[in-house]
């Protein structure tokens, strides 16, 4: 009887045991659990709160630089009513000091059909469309009779349409204009420099 009572005893005390161990571990787990749970949390939390602040970040800079756009940005319109203030290159210079408050920053003119490319800052760019029938441009180029005929037409003895077809015969292409540098650098269909003129202000 004795014996029995203290198999018992034993049984229970090895049953409470295995419980109180079994509980210490499952309460371990189970804060384990809600430790990692927090800790994705709070990575999650972040990760949400970093890439809203990227977004914000690309989208201020996207309309910075829009911005910025639209306030260097210029129309042809702009530039035709400018340009037919032109009666002959003596108005010249006046013409380029107004499409550069505009904000050109560098044109070409193609004597082929008088079309014109502009740009800007940024990369923003812009061209008129052709003005006349096209004009055969000669394979060589003259230097001296195009300064003969850009002197006259300076002096406000030709006009635009005269001055483009005196170009032609010379066997200038285009003229590009720097305003940076002020200069109007006239070009035979080569690429060669034929003349640079520097622009008065």
């Amino acid at each position: 009887m004795q014996q029995f009572l203290l198999n018992s005893i034993c049984t229970l005390w090895q049953k409470k045991r295995f419980f109180t161990i079994t509980s210490i571990l499952s309460n371990a787990t189970l804060h384990r659990n809600h430790k990692a749970k927090a800790v994705k949390k709070l990575i999650l939390k972040s990760t949400i709160i970093f890439a809203s602040l990227s977004i914000m970040a690309a989208c201020n800079s996207t309309n910075h630089l829009t911005i910025k756009n639209k306030e260097q940005m210029f129309t042809v319109e702009q530039i035709k009513a400018a340009h037919s203030k032109v009666r002959s290159g003596a108005d010249f210079p006046s013409y380029i000091k107004e499409i550069k408050e505009l904000g050109v920053t560098y044109y070409e003119t193609f004597v082929t059909d008088g079309h014109t490319d502009y740009y800007s800052e940024n990369d923003y760019k812009t061209a008129s469309p052709a003005k006349y029938e096209p004009l055969t441009i000669a394979l060589e180029s003259n230097k001296e009779q195009f300064k003969v005929d850009l002197k006259r037409h300076q002096q406000g003895k030709t006009d635009y349409p005269t001055f483009c077809n005196d170009c032609a015969k010379s066997g200038i292409e285009k003229w590009a204009v720097c305003m940076e540098k002020m200069t109007c650098t006239y070009y035979d269909l080569a690429g060669n420099e034929i003349l640079v003129e520097q622009i008065p202000q």
